[in-house]
């Protein structure tokens, strides 16, 4: 592991970021803000739905923030370097182990999904007006549930970064991003599918189900949750599983 040269790496992916920061934070905060805006101010102003609603939204919102800036920062790029650019030939000459390439890219997208999390919880605080209920009371889980959040962010975008194809950009957001964010209990709790026993626990195999109901969990104190505990242990299996799998598609890719 050569430190020097895995931190020159990041701060280069800084740089880019910092670059593109007004484009990146307006394609990350304006669909959170739409969706506080017209679910968590106008339907419930409105009275279309409960103002509890809110407390309910806001964390998922969170999440499929968090998810989304992640996925598309490890995602995107590599897909581009792989395929379009081939810039990811210079990076392999780095001297650095290939596997070090991959993690580096991994601890970036959880850089910008912890920063694309953060904006957008005050953002949209503001978006959605009073009845927000959101409480700090645990700052340790919720510091666990963001850091094990954003990871699976960037080790999901290495995996689909390595997997997907240059044709196939459309359809990994039809086919895996939108299912993902409609079953992923952002917009209500998971106990909510109890009606539905089978699609409850078909659901589990979905990231941002624990991602939601872990930051739901953290930042409110009367709105129905998994049990934090088992919301860490799942992230946790999840990321090892996504780094294993990015890791041996990320070496495959390097090598041919």
């Amino acid at each position: 592991m050569n430190w020097k040269t895995f931190y020159a790496l990041l701060q280069r992916d800084g740089h880019i970021a910092r670059r593109n920061l007004i484009p990146s934070l307006m394609q990350t905060m304006l669909q959170p803000l739409l969706l506080t805006f017209v679910f968590g101010r106008i339907l419930t102003t409105g009275g279309m739905m409960n103002m509890g609603f809110k407390n309910v939204l806001l964390p998922g919102i969170m999440a499929i923030s968090m998810v989304l800036s992640g996925v598309q920062a490890v995602a995107m790029p590599l897909i581009a370097e792989f395929q379009f650019t081939k810039e990811i030939e210079d990076r392999l000459l780095a001297p650095i182990d290939n596997y070090w390439l991959a993690v580096e890219k991994v601890v970036a997208g959880m850089v910008q999904a912890i920063i694309s999390g953060l904006v957008v919880l005050p953002a949209a605080w503001l978006t959605m007006g009073s009845g927000v209920n959101i409480s700090f009371q645990h700052p340790l889980e919720f510091a666990v549930i963001a850091v094990l959040v954003a990871a699976i962010a960037g080790t999901g975008g290495l995996l689909l970064g390595c997997s997907v194809g240059q044709t196939q950009i459309g359809l990994m957001f039809s086919m895996v991003i939108a299912p993902m964010m409609m079953f992923g209990c952002a917009y209500y709790p998971w106990s909510f599918l109890k009606a539905y026993p089978g699609l409850q626990y078909a659901v589990l195999i979905n990231p941002l189900v624990y991602a939601s109901e872990g930051l739901r969990g953290s930042l409110t104190t009367n709105v129905e949750h998994m049990p934090l505990l088992a919301v860490i242990a799942a992230l946790a299996v999840f990321n090892v599983a996504f780094m294993a799998m990015g890791l041996k598609k990320f070496q495959k890719k390097a090598v041919s």
